[in-house]
């Protein structure tokens, strides 16, 4: 379990010391976490003792532990499937039985770990026809971006691809407006552009929703929404499936939000894409 989820798991018995605590560490997580015992005292608003007493409850004996332990959760963040290949061992006997096995131990936990509160306010944003959306992911996980853009395109209007070479990012910078959204998917091995691209983002006031692992990507520093997803599938390669049911699961919702305007968008969209085609003699 990762730290976020130890915190969240507690939620529920935390005095109102802790919960400020907590939202001060999960709101810039993990970087608030790493900070010195009394930085983060000054930034919560919490005695150096209470802290103490937090990470007590977490489970860990001291605040240095539980330091140490999300150094360990970032230095995962950076394993490659070399690493990850030598830390798990061969293959199985029946591969394609324990990789659906995994496939679903993974949505049954990203089931588990999404509040739908914060899912109803992912599409509530993604729905907003007053906010344009931009999307990208990193060299992998660009695949989920296009995958949504080429969905909720038609759905609705104003959704927009990013590229990936930085080069060509001012262009789309310069289009966005305050309260215009940009949706990065971000796994490990994290991508620093993406990161700097988060904080060019958030200059010109528009929202971020970032799609990350539970190791967090250093692009989801004050983002609008962090949307964590398990990944982990015990193998030299990380699984995208809950990624790809996360953005499934989203594109339901936004389809019917406005289904008078969906029928529409897509019966406009394929009579465009239709082509007569004469039938020989």
């Amino acid at each position: 379990m990762s730290l976020r989820s130890q915190i969240e798991s507690v939620s529920d018995t935390m005095t109102p010391a802790e919960r400020q605590l907590s939202a001060v560490i999960l709101a810039d997580y993990p970087f608030a976490g790493l900070e010195p015992i009394q930085e983060l005292s000054q930034r919560a608003g919490v005695s150096a003792p209470s802290i103490s007493r937090f990470v007590n409850k977490l489970g860990y004996r001291g605040f240095q532990e539980f330091q140490q332990s999300l150094v360990k959760e970032l230095r995962a963040g950076k394993s490659s499937p070399i690493e990850l290949r030598e830390s798990q061992g061969g293959a199985p006997e029946d591969p394609l039985a324990a990789h659906l096995a995994r496939a679903s131990a993974l949505l049954a936990e990203l089931a588990e770990q999404m509040p739908r509160t914060q899912f109803e306010r992912v599409v509530e944003l993604l729905s907003d026809s007053r906010r344009r959306i931009y999307m990208i992911g990193g060299r992998m996980t660009d695949t989920i971006a296009r995958f949504f853009v080429g969905h909720l395109r038609q759905i609705r209007a104003d959704v927009t691809h990013i590229p990936s070479d930085p080069e060509l990012w001012p262009e789309y910078l310069l289009r966005l407006r305050p309260k215009d959204v940009v949706l990065i998917i971000d796994f490990r091995r994290y991508q620093d552009s993406l990161a700097r691209l988060s904080v060019k983002v958030r200059e010109r006031r528009a929202q971020t929703i970032v799609i990350t692992d539970q190791w967090i990507s250093p692009a989801s520093r004050g983002a609008t929404e962090l949307i964590p997803v398990p990944i982990h599938s015990g193998t030299l390669w990380d699984s995208y499936v809950a990624g790809f049911a996360l953005v499934e699961a989203l594109l339901v919702p936004l389809a019917e939000r406005n289904w008078d305007g969906t029928k529409d968008r897509i019966e406009a969209w394929d009579a465009l894409r239709e082509t007569k085609t004469e039938t020989p003699e």
